[in-house]
């Protein structure tokens, strides 16, 4: 009969002594190690005890940590008094490695810790799948354990703490060089828009981008435009050998549009085929022949759509970091932000909205990744005689305007005055159609807010025939 193996969870004792006994020679090492390194990343208590109370001393400044002044402070603790007192401490500083690489200590325990953390959260999910009751669903189980996951892979990021000064610097000369390397136009991702790129430099990473309007402004098709040139110009300038590359793979969370509709429209933009005729399979050979064409053109796009239904912040998340891995996408982009699920109660959707926006942030800030999410505006708008929107009519806005780095409303007059047609033969119908013929097929983009730069308008030109927004000059208007 073979011997049963049973398996410890992973720690090191060796290593948590070596690190405490070098902080305990050289106090500086603590110092190394702080912005890497927790109480609860030690797996021994009477470990996690010391490091927490020689924390607490070092910060405190003007006390040395040795074995004499960190036993003083730990008199009353039963644990350290079991293990022999002063005589452990001071035993722990004698067999302190003599040239130790704190940080290499610090990363290994982190890492221990880390995969403890990743068994209980199995042990976890094993337990709530054959005990979970009626009201905690396959679905909730799922989520809950997603979000244990993102909990411990924040907690994993190494923290660089506070940069120098000429550290950031370089940094910033690194996106002045990309600007540079792009013909000295843009340093972020494109957008195939020649003004909204000039203004705000391309989308820039770790950005947040709110795109609102009302319904029937053009939001999506504006985005999937957006998404569209970001995922060609890669393409373009990946094999053209280009040494930063103007596009990214973009990854595209539609949660109100299946991802067979967001195709059909950019087949449509691209093929000059209405979408009717599209849906319909009504084709004439030569536009047949055109999408088929077109179809085996686009199909190589790094352009990633997830059309999930209900999808809630902590999957978006999840899905975006595993994406980010697997294709090194450039860009995400979310169609809407009312859309995406809250963790709380309905009642409550301000601040569902306002955790969902600083999730967004949060999760540009990690991916370095500029993050593009679409949202209604409230019908406020509608009631007014100007209907051009302004930053108070984000809807449930909650934090959104103070989260964005850039706030962007897409507005087209000829919406509004179409359904407002005078009298044929008046005088008020003669102006309504001059201010028809002025607006007809245009749009503006209105950047509100931008906080690395100015704001402005932009002028688009809108072919509602083929959902597709295009530079005006590029249209030849």
């Amino acid at each position: 009969m073979e011997q049963e193996v049973y398996r410890h969870v992973p720690y090191d004792i060796d290593v948590e002594q070596a690190l405490l006994g070098a902080i305990l020679v050289d106090n500086q090492a603590l110092e190394r190690v702080s912005n890497i390194l927790r109480a609860e990343h030690f797996y021994d208590p009477l470990h996690m005890r010391l490091y927490q109370v020689m924390v607490s001393q070092f910060e405190r400044g003007g006390m040395i940590l040795t074995p004499l002044t960190v036993h003083a402070a730990m008199k009353a603790d039963p644990g350290l008094q079991e293990v022999g007192g002063h005589a452990y401490l001071a035993g722990l500083a004698q067999a302190a490695p003599a040239m130790p690489n704190v940080r290499d200590f610090a990363r290994i325990l982190h890492d221990l810790y880390v995969r403890r953390s990743l068994i209980r959260i199995g042990e976890d999910m094993v337990n709530a799948a054959y005990e979970a009751p009626l009201d905690n669903p396959p679905k909730a189980q799922i989520e809950t354990a997603e979000k244990a996951l993102y909990s411990v892979s924040e907690s994993s990021k190494y923290g660089e703490g506070p940069l120098e000064f000429a550290e950031s610097l370089r940094r910033m000369a690194e996106l002045a060089e990309k600007a540079q390397a792009r013909g000295g136009k843009i340093s972020g991702v494109v957008t195939g828009f020649t003004d909204i790129d000039s203004l705000l430099g391309g989308l820039q990473p770790s950005d947040l981008i709110i795109l609102a309007g009302r319904p029937g402004m053009g939001k999506t098709s504006l985005a999937t435009n957006m998404a569209f040139h970001a995922a060609r110009m890669w393409v373009q300038d990946t094999e053209a050998g280009a040494e930063v590359p103007r596009g990214a793979p973009v990854l595209f969370f539609s949660l109100e549009m299946a991802a067979q509709q967001l195709a059909g429209r950019i087949i449509s933009e691209q093929t000059e085929i209405e979408m009717w005729k599209i849906r319909n399979g009504k084709f004439t050979e030569t536009e047949w022949e055109k999408f088929v064409l077109t179809m085996q053109e686009l199909s190589s796009l790094p352009l990633y759509i997830d059309d999930t239904g209900g999808v809630s912040i902590a999957q978006i998340a999840a899905r975006a970091r595993r994406m980010k891995r697997e294709k090194n996408i450039g860009c995400v982009m979310i169609d809407h932000i009312q859309l995406v699920a809250g963790s709380g109660r309905p009642e409550n959707r301000v601040q569902e909205i306002t955790e969902i926006s600083k999730s967004l942030k949060v999760l540009a800030k990690e991916l370095d990744v500029p993050v593009i999410a679409l949202s209604q505006l409230s019908r406020a708008v509608d009631a007014r005689d100007d209907k051009r929107p302004v930053l108070s009519d984000l809807r449930e806005s909650g934090s959104i305007e103070q989260d964005a780095d850039v706030v962007m409303f897409v507005f087209r007059e000829e919406y509004y005055l179409k359904s407002r047609e005078p009298e044929p033969g008046s005088t008020e119908h003669a102006k309504w159609l001059e201010k028809m013929e002025r607006v007809h097929r245009r749009a503006e983009v209105m950047v509100e807010k931008h906080r690395h730069g100015a704001t402005n308008k932009i002028e688009l030109f809108f072919d509602d025939r083929y959902t597709r927004f295009s530079n005006l000059a590029a249209d030849g208007n």
